[in-house]
């Protein structure tokens, strides 16, 4: 009998998400600055997928690249050469995959990270762990976070993992802060009550009732989060502690500024992976603060107001 109730309210709860996502879809397609971030995207994805089709490794080899060093765009190199022969072009798609892959597994680590810090500081507000957790999500945000990354990145050394892990522990406590106010709402809710008469331990209320309630705020955070993560991963590799075995936008950049591509006017070089950074780190930010006006009701009101 209770594993009939159980499916029943499974099924009613996930008939429920079903039902907010489509209403929520239908919001997101309406809004104009929305669709056009998610084509960006959907643009910028599909070369991300096809990179390794379409762009063979050698071509990208300084040490076999079949092109003639500085030149201009032409019919065969669209985009011209770099200083080695290889196509710029290439390098853009390629440095697409690599670009986004930080990007996105940096804000996965990042939403982990500030998610649990939140929920935690969230649930305890008022207590010791919440004064503590905190004071460290305060120290984060206070510190300037090029300095830290830069300082960490040093330490760590110039690799693809360690670049993610760096942008990850710099960029969580925004989120934790988010999180931490959400969770302060809903742990007043009459459920979380209930749950804990019922004798629900800690963990089980946080994991079962607060966190689910924060996925929304998490979400749109965490795609804010992926155009910071993408412009920290190019910020660094042009500094110097981007990991040089891995062809990124920034690394293509990095390359071009060591080759003094800027004073002797190779600019064909430096724009196209400048551009595809901006336009991709714009379509996050846009797509963003389309699903943060979607779940957050005021939002919408003022823009009609406007209207």
């Amino acid at each position: 009998m209770s594993t009939d109730v159980d499916g029943s309210v499974r099924s009613i709860a996930w008939a429920r998400r079903r039902s907010s996502f489509a209403v929520s879809w239908s919001l997101f397609r309406r809004n104009k600055q929305a669709m056009v971030g998610f084509a960006l995207l959907v643009v910028a994805a599909v070369v991300a997928v096809l990179a390794p089709i379409v762009v063979s490794p050698e071509s990208i080899d300084p040490a076999t690249a079949p092109g003639t060093p500085n030149q201009p765009p032409s019919a065969q190199y669209p985009l011209g050469t770099d200083g080695f022969g290889r196509s710029v072009l290439s390098l853009v798609v390629v440095g697409t995959r690599v670009s986004l892959l930080v990007g996105l597994t940096a804000t996965i680590g990042a939403m982990v990270l500030g998610a649990g810090v939140g929920v935690v500081a969230g649930f305890y507000g008022g207590t010791r762990i919440d004064t503590v957790l905190s004071a460290l999500t305060d120290w984060f945000l206070v510190i300037p976070w090029l300095v830290l990354a830069i300082v960490m990145a040093a330490i760590l050394g110039p690799t693809l993992l360690n670049v993610i892990f760096v942008i990850a522990v710099t960029s969580w406590a925004l989120t934790a802060r988010i999180v931490r106010a959400q969770a302060l709402s809903v742990r007043r809710q009459p459920y979380v009550e209930r749950a804990r008469a019922l004798g629900s331990s800690d963990w089980a209320i946080m994991t079962r009732h607060i966190l689910p309630n924060t996925f929304a705020v998490i979400f749109a955070q965490a795609v804010l989060t992926v155009a910071v993560a993408i412009l920290s991963e190019t910020t660094l590799a042009i500094l110097g502690l981007g990991d040089p075995t891995a062809t990124s936008w920034g690394r293509i950049i990095e390359e071009a500024f060591d080759a003094g591509a800027m004073a002797n006017g190779y600019w064909w070089w430096i724009i196209p992976p400048g551009v595809c950074v901006v336009l991709v780190t714009l379509g996050f930010t846009m797509c963003g603060y389309a699903i943060e006006e979607i779940l957050n009701p005021r939002l919408r009101r003022k823009d009609k107001g406007k209207a």
